[in-house]
């Protein structure tokens, strides 16, 4: 069994617009290159994950994520992260014995340890299998693997989660739901960072966000809270 973590990202420049209030277009920019550079130390250190396929056509991704040993696949003629994906399932569907485990740029936190939760004997039956880790809202898709990994018509967007586990319903597949407070949290508006900056400052974890985050400046506009208490 083959597992492939499969990471689309589209561009990093002028990424994270809903940030645009708070962060220049340049901040925004470094903030989601290093998230991603923590995606993907946390999918490369996973001894579960076999390879990683990350979706671009931007040419700087291309050059970073393969700094990680990761596979470059070009952006289907229509955008978007479900062609994305589904491009990426149906091509890891021509071989045998291959798990797809979607994990999107955004989700810092997450740990390889998130991932074992994820994978552990997942891809085992002889039937198809899919597992979601939803959004701490319960509204996106977090995270999703598959097996095989065309065995699911995908639905990302608002409301996703749901959407998914009623496609896998019309399906014959019995989704798994698993809830990963790492994973949960992805970072699309100020108080999405509000909380990363918070979980990273007290959780005292070595990631090239806080990193950022804190050398930036970025930390204490955000949390200014934070840094004025250890002052």
């Amino acid at each position: 069994m083959t597992t492939t973590a499969v990471i689309p990202i589209k561009q990093l420049a002028d990424a994270k617009q809903r940030l645009g209030g708070m962060l220049t277009s340049d901040e925004r920019t470094r903030l989601f290159r290093a998230m991603v550079e923590d995606v993907l130390v946390a999918v490369e250190v996973c001894p579960l994950i076999d390879e990683i396929l990350v979706v671009t056509s931007d040419a700087e991704v291309a050059e970073l994520v393969r700094g990680f040993g990761a596979r470059v696949m070009p952006e289907p003629e229509n955008p978007g992260l479900i062609p994305a994906v589904t491009a990426a399932g149906n091509l890891l569907a021509e071989l045998p014995d291959n798990t797809l485990v979607f994990v999107p740029g955004d989700v810092p936190l997450i740990t390889p340890e998130d991932l074992e939760v994820v994978l552990d004997g997942f891809g085992s039956s002889a039937e198809a299998e899919f597992t979601i880790v939803p959004a701490s809202d319960l509204g996106g898709s977090n995270c999703v693997a598959c097996s095989p990994p065309d065995c699911m018509e995908f639905g990302f967007g608002e409301d996703s989660f749901r959407r998914h586990l009623r496609i896998a319903e019309t399906r014959g597949i019995v989704p798994i739901v698993t809830r990963l407070p790492g994973i949960g949290l992805d970072i699309d508006t100020p108080d999405d960072l509000n909380e990363l900056g918070q979980t990273l400052y007290e959780s005292g974890q070595e990631k090239a966000t806080f990193t950022y985050l804190l050398e930036s400046g970025i930390l204490e506009r955000v949390c200014p809270d934070l840094l004025r208490l250890e002052a």
